[in-house]
């Protein structure tokens, strides 16, 4: 299982997420932030858990150009 997790609230909207990793974020046209396609918002953490595998490397890619590191990934 992959788990990806966004801080959306401290997101700065510079669109390097959506850049590595297309399938899993976007950017909101309300408020230019990121959003973490199909994830569940607990306490402004938003959570994606994916038995798809694949994901994981461009997951990777996007939690490490994020410059405020708001994203974690994580494999088990």
């Amino acid at each position: 299982m992959v788990i990806v997790t966004l801080q959306r609230d401290k997101c700065i909207g510079c669109n390097y997420c959506v850049e590595f990793a297309p399938a899993q974020f976007q950017m909101s046209k309300k408020d230019g932030k990121s959003v973490l396609i199909k994830a569940i918002d607990t306490k402004g953490f938003h959570t994606l858990k994916s038995h798809d595998h694949t994901i994981f490397e461009a997951c990777e890619l996007a939690q490490k150009a994020c410059p405020v590191h708001i994203i974690s990934v994580k494999e088990i």
